[in-house]
């Protein structure tokens, strides 16, 4: 199928019919995935902290490690749609193009000369070409220009830097209800990623009537961060990525579009090993939680509410649990507690033993190397899907990382 046809076959579909999350568990019924690509091929030794991975992945290897993870998705009837392909689909049409290619020359580090070479380089590109230079990159050798600062860059310095991140699709888009909202990540390496991500929701037929919320330039808030923990609940982290100031822009949207009457924030430890909410804390069903257990019985949250206006109301700081039961509407959070001795507990949630994604109720997908914690979400009655995920996980990020919902029952 031509690029040409795959978006009048996607125009045909009902736009915007059954898009939206209303919790972490209902049935999953379409989700966005990024396979990984060369952008990952860009890692080195030399740059592999500053894009927040902490080793360089054999891409081979996570390849057909996220290839089966979509094998699973669709294997119990979820729509799976790949990021690149939407890009490359919208960049088919000038206005998008356009727009997104003046974004990727936003950095001030260019100077007018090589900007100027640049936007003519990428002008020039095809479709397909210029998605693949959105996501991987550019290099100065890659291009040939002339001016002071390609001089004095180096040959190997990136004049637009490489987005191996956007494999963790759940950060830069979250939908509340049947709305979209676009976050703003905090990391420099990470910035562009929502860039792209509103551009998609902006451009593409299959998205068109969708309404989106927040935005990349706004307040940082990052979509690990947000839980739907039922209909119309918000918890949400504040920690590394996630900002108070961010939670209380999107508090303030959710109530007054109607998207949620209850949201709590809950304060997490500000650290890599703790970066989301979701790297301690995700449901496996509609009144079951799966905790990080060093952290279970300190997390705590501020309830928040609406006010007169545009003010917010902060209620007293309670226990994440308690918040949680009282703002879900039911007598208690069940917590399944894995059990774990510290050090063990410690190294799983490393390796996002937590971090889960339910397809449905009582069905979740988890990376098989956490053993003893999926161990006892069986013995719990959670059916536990076990994929592989040695190279995936090297940037810090499980299935729920890996996977944006937007449509659940």
């Amino acid at each position: 199928m031509s690029q040409l046809t795959a978006i009048v076959a996607v125009m045909e579909h009902s736009q915007g019919a059954g898009l939206g999350v209303r919790s972490e568990v209902g049935r999953l019924r379409t989700v966005m995935l990024h396979r990984p690509g060369n952008e990952l091929r860009r890692l080195t030794p030399r740059n592999n902290d500053a894009l927040l991975f902490d080793g360089i992945p054999w891409v081979d290897r996570a390849q057909d490690e996220h290839d089966a993870f979509a094998d699973v998705l669709r294997s119990h009837e979820v729509e799976v749609l790949y990021l690149s392909q939407l890009l490359i689909e919208i960049l088919h049409g000038e206005p998008a193009r356009a727009q997104s290619i003046e974004l990727a020359l936003t950095d001030l580090r260019l100077g007018a000369q090589l900007r100027r070479h640049l936007r003519e380089h990428l002008s020039g590109l095809s479709p397909d070409d210029l998605g693949a230079v959105l996501m991987a990159g550019v290099r100065n050798d890659e291009i040939r220009a002339t001016g002071l600062v390609s001089a004095m860059l180096a040959p190997d310095d990136f004049l637009i830097g490489p987005l191996p991140n956007l494999l963790f699709t759940r950060d830069s888009s979250v939908w509340i209800r049947d709305r979209v909202t676009i976050t703003s990540l905090a990391m420099p390496a990470r910035r562009r990623e929502t860039q792209l991500t509103e551009l998609i929701y902006t451009f593409h037929p299959r998205f068109a009537g969708v309404n989106r919320i927040h935005g990349w330039e706004k307040e940082h808030l990052e979509g690990g961060d947000v839980l739907a923990l039922a209909d119309g609940v918000l918890a949400i982290g504040v920690g590394e990525r996630t900002t108070p100031a961010g939670v209380e822009r999107l508090s303030r949207d959710a109530f007054d579009l109607g998207l949620a009457h209850a949201i709590l924030a809950v304060p997490i430890d500000q650290n890599r090993a703790t970066m989301h909410l979701d790297t301690i804390c995700t449901m496996v069903d509609t009144d079951t939680v799966v905790m990080y257990p060093n952290v279970a019985h300190r997390l705590s949250a501020f309830p928040i509410r609406p006010g007169d206006g545009e003010d917010l109301v902060i209620g007293p700081q309670q226990h994440f649990l308690e918040a949680a039961a009282t703002a879900i509407g039911i007598e208690r959070l069940r917590l399944i507690d894995t059990g774990l001795d510290p050090d063990t507990a410690e190294r799983e949630q490393w390796d996002d033993g937590n971090n889960t994604l339910a397809i449905a109720p009582k069905l979740a997908v988890a990376y098989e190397r956490n053993t003893e914690t999926n161990a006892r979400l069986e013995e719990e009655g959670i059916q536990v899907i076990a994929i592989a995920g040695s190279e995936l996980g090297s940037g810090r990020g499980g299935p729920r990382c890996m996977s944006c919902p937007i449509a659940r029952d």
